[in-house]
C-alpha cells in the first residue's frame, strides 16, 4: 500500500503502476485538500478568479454569473472529451491518473477531496477510463485527454474494466462508486496540467530502463563471441574519461563478463611479444559496434536518468492554473499547466532510445556479414548455405524499423502551433511527444528481440555455451526455452513476438 502524503517518489509511483501496489489517502492530505478548498470557497466570493466566475482561454474575460458557475464546469469537460486515434494503455492510463492526482493532493488546486478519493479508487479496482492518444498540444498542459479522465469522474465516458470497453454508469454501479459533484472548480482543475505527458513519460522511462539492460547484456554477449580483449571495457581506459554513465556502463559489462572464459587479455596475445606476423590474422581492434559501448551507451543512461528525475520532479509538482496559496491567501495566476519540461524531455528520451536501436542494428549487421565478422556463416545460417536463409529475413524487419525510429526521433518540443484563438501562441506538444517516444520504445524491443535470437543462434553454432558468462548463459536458456536452435526455416514472427514479450516482462 502507498500513501499518498508529501512526496512521492519515481520507485514509489512505479511501485502502483507496476507493482500493483493500492493508493491510500492520508489523514495529511485529506486536511490539506480540504483547507485549500475551503479556502477558495471562501476567497472567490466577491473576487475575479478564472475558472471559478470566468469563461476560459481567450474567453476569460467574460463573467459567468454564479448560477451558470457549475454548469461551466460540466460544459468545459464535455466539451474538451474530444480526443481521437488509439486508446492509450492501460498503464500508460494509470500512471496519469497517479499523476494527477499527486498534484491534487499538493493543495494548491481547490478541489473537493471526493476528487482525489475517487481517482484512488479507479487505480485500484483497474478501471481505466477511455483516453485517446490524439488530444491536446501540452500548453494548458493535456486539456483534452484529460478530460476523458474528468468525463469519467463525473460518472460519463467510458472505461475499460476486466478487459472490456464499458459505460463509466455501467462499472460504477457494479463496483458501488459515484460519481463526483462538482462544487467549485473541479472540472479545470482536473484537465490544467501535465499529468498524461507525465505518466507517459514515467512508463516510457520505465521500460527504457529494461531497454539499455538488454542492449548492454547484448554488447556483452557479442564480445564473447568473437573472444574481444578487455581494455575497452576496463576501468583503466573507462576512468581517463570524466563522464559517469559511460563509467557505469564498463562498470556493468565487467560485472556481467566476469565469469566467462570468452574475453581475452590483450597482454596474453597482441603483448606477448611473440607475435611476428606482418598481416596479423587476429583483429588488433574491433568494430566500434562492439568496442565502443561504454561511449554509445554511456550518454543514454545518463539521459535515462535525467529524464527520471525531471519527471519526478513534474509529479510532485502543482502544474494547475490558478494556483491556491492557502499559506499566504492568495490565488496566483500563471503557466504551471505548460508542459514544455516534459515535452523536451521525451524529445531527448526518444533521441538516445533511436541511438539505442542502430547499435543494435549495426551489431545485428556484423554478426550477419560473414566478410565482417569472418567467424559465422551468412546470416547466421546453420543450415545449407543457398537453400536455407538463417536470419535474412527478419534483418529486413529490424532495418526498417530502425530507420522509423531514426524518422520519428525529429523533436515535437519545436513544433509549437499557436491555437485557441492565438491564446495558446506557444505549446509544448508533449503528449505528442511522449506517445511517439513510446512508439519508438516498442520497436526498439523488437530490433533487439531480432538481434538476441541471433546471438544465441551464433553461440550454438560457434558451441560456445558452456564458455559464455552466467549472465549471458541465463538469458541464453530463456531464449532457447521460446526457440530452441534451428536449422531449417521457419515462420519467424510468432517467435520474434514471443521474445519482444520476454525482454519486455522480464
Amino acid at each position: 500500500m502507498n500513501t499518498i502524503n508529501e512526496y512521492l517518489s519515481l520507485a514509489e509511483f512505479e511501485a502502483i503502476i507496476f507493482g500493483k501496489n493500492k493508493v491510500s489517502i492520508s489523514d495529511v492530505v485529506q486536511n490539506r485538500v480540504n483547507e485549500s478548498f475551503n479556502f477558495l470557497k471562501e476567497f472567490s466570493g466577491n473576487k475575479v478568479i478564472y475558472g471559478v466566475n470566468t469563461g476560459f482561454g481567450p474567453m476569460a474575460q467574460y463573467r459567468i454569473k454564479e448560477s451558470d458557475q457549475i454548469q461551466l464546469q460540466y460544459n468545459l469537460i464535455r466539451s474538451h472529451s474530444s480526443g481521437t486515434g488509439k486508446p492509450l494503455n492501460a498503464e500508460c492510463v494509470k500512471a496519469a491518473i497517479l499523476a494527477r492526482l499527486n498534484t491534487l493532493s499538493l493543495g494548491n488546486s481547490g478541489v473537493h477531496s471526493s476528487v482525489i478519493h475517487l481517482m484512488a479508487e479507479l487505480i485500484n479496482r483497474d478501471i481505466t477510463p477511455l483516453i485517446f492518444e490524439h488530444g491536446g498540444v501540452g500548453a494548458s498542459g493535456d486539456l483534452v485527454q484529460l478530460s476523458h479522465l474528468a468525463l469519467v469522474l463525473i460518472g460519463e465516458g467510458e472505461v475499460f474494466y476486466k478487459g472490456v470497453r464499458r459505460s463509466t454508469a455501467e462499472v460504477f454501479e457494479i463496483e458501488g462508486l459515484k460519481p463526483i459533484q462538482v462544487e467549485i472548480r473541479e472540472g479545470l482543475a482536473l484537465i490544467n496540467g501535465t499529468s498524461v505527458m507525465t505518466g507517459i513519460g514515467v512508463v516510457n522511462v520505465h521500460y527504457a530502463k529494461k531497454l539499455l539492460d538488454w542492449s548492454l547484456k547484448a554488447s556483452c554477449a557479442i564480445n564473447e563471441l568473437v573472444q574481444a580483449y578487455d581494455d575497452h571495457f576496463s576501468e583503466e581506459l573507462n576512468q581517463t574519461k570524466r563522464h559517469k554513465g559511460q563509467q557505469e556502463v564498463a562498470e556493468r559489462m565487467r560485472q556481467n563478463l566476469s565469469d566467462s572464459t570468452l574475453i581475452r587479455k590483450r597482454e596474453d596475445h597482441l603483448y606477448s611479444g611473440e607475435n611476428t606476423e606482418e598481416i596479423f590474422k587476429e583483429k588488433v581492434q574491433e568494430y566500434y559496434s562492439l568496442r565502443c559501448v561504454p561511449q554509445i551507451l554511456g550518454p543514454v543512461l545518463e539521459t535515462i536518468n535525467n529524464v527520471a528525475s525531471i519527471l519526478e520532479d513534474e509529479f510532485n509538482s502543482a502544474n494547475d492554473n490558478p494556483i491556491i496559496d492557502v499559506k499566504n491567501k492568495h490565488v496566483y495566476h500563471g503557466g504551471n499547466f505548460h508542459g514544455d519540461y516534459i515535452s523536451l524531455e521525451m524529445d531527448k528520451l526518444k533521441i538516445v532510445i533511436t541511438k539505442l536501436t542502430m547499435l543494435a542494428e549495426r551489431q545485428l549487421n556484423y554478426l550477419l556479414n560473414s566478410k565482417i565478422n569472418e567467424i559465422l556463416p551468412p546470416f547466421v545460417n546453420l543450415g545449407t548455405l543457398g537453400f536455407n536463409f538463417g536470419m535474412q529475413g527478419v534483418q529486413f524487419v529490424a532495418t526498417s524499423t530502425t530507420a522509423e525510429n531514426q524518422m520519428l526521433s525529429n523533436p515535437m518540443y519545436v513544433h509549437s502551433i499557436p491555437n485557441n484563438n492565438d491564446n495558446q501562441d506557444i505549446v509544448s506538444m508533449g503528449t505528442n511527444a511522449a506517445v511517439i517516444t513510446s512508439k519508438v520504445i516498442e520497436n526498439s524491443f523488437e530490433v533487439l528481440a531480432i538481434e538476441l535470437i541471433t546471438i544465441v543462434q551464433a553461440i550454438d553454432y560457434l558451441k560456445q555455451k558452456d564458455q559464455i558468462s552466467s549472465t549471458t548463459k541465463k538469458w541464453y536458456d530463456d531464449i532457447r526455452n521460446i526457440i530452441p536452435e534451428f536449422k531449417e526455416d521457419q515462420v519467424m514472427y510468432p517467435f520474434v513476438q514471443k521474445v519482444k514479450d520476454y525482454l519486455i516482462n522480464s
